[in-house]
C-alpha cells in the first residue's frame, strides 16, 4: 500500500470517528459542546503532527543530507486530499443512518467546503510535523557526528 494511502485512510477514519463521537456527545450533552469541539480538534491535530514528525525523523535518518531527502510534501498533500474527500463522503453516508447526527450537511457541502477544511487540517499540521522531525533529527545527527575534543592538535609548548 502506498504511504499516502495509509495516511489518507487512517486520518480520514480518525476524522469520521471524532465527528461521530462528537455527534453522539452533542445529542446527549448539548451544553458541553464548548469544550468537546476543541478537544476533538486537538486530538486530530496532535495525531497528524505526530505522524508527520515520525515521517520527517525517518526521512532525515535515511537521508542525512538535507538536499537528498524524500519529497514528503506531495505525500502529505495526496493524503490530505484523499482523506478530506473520503471523510466527507463517509460522513455524508453515515448521516443517513438513524441516531447518527453529523450535521445534516449535503453531499455538495461535504465534498467542497467540508473537505477543503479537512484537507488543510491534515496537510498543514502534517508538513509542520515533517519539518520539526527533520530539523530535530538533523540537530541530533550534527551533535553525534561532531568531533570530540579540539579540532587541531595541541601546539607544542613554548620553549621547546
Amino acid at each position: 500500500m502506498n504511504a499516502w494511502v495509509l495516511r489518507a485512510v487512517g486520518l480520514g477514519a480518525l476524522t469520521v470517528v471524532l465527528r461521530t463521537l462528537l455527534g453522539f456527545a452533542m445529542v446527549y450533552w448539548p451544553t458541553n459542546g464548548g469544550w468537546m469541539r476543541p478537544l476533538c480538534l486537538i486530538v486530530l491535530v496532535v495525531a497528524i503532527v505526530a505522524w508527520g514528525y515520525l515521517d520527517g525523523r525517518a526521512d532525515r535518518r535515511a537521508h542525512p543530507d538535507p538536499e537528498h531527502g524524500t519529497d514528503l510534501t506531495m505525500r502529505w498533500l495526496k493524503a490530505a486530499i484523499a482523506g478530506g474527500l473520503g471523510s466527507g463522503l463517509v460522513a455524508w453516508l453515515l448521516d443517513f443512518l438513524p441516531k447518527f447526527d453529523l450535521g445534516d450537511n449535503g453531499l455538495l457541502f461535504e465534498l467542497t467546503a467540508g473537505a477543503s477544511f479537512i484537507v488543510l487540517l491534515i496537510f498543514v499540521p502534517g508538513v509542520i510535523g515533517v519539518a520539526a522531525g527533520r530539523w530535530l533529527t538533523g540537530r541530533e545527527h550534527k551533535k553525534s557526528s561532531a568531533p570530540i575534543g579540539p579540532i587541531h592538535p595541541d601546539p607544542e609548548p613554548a620553549g621547546v
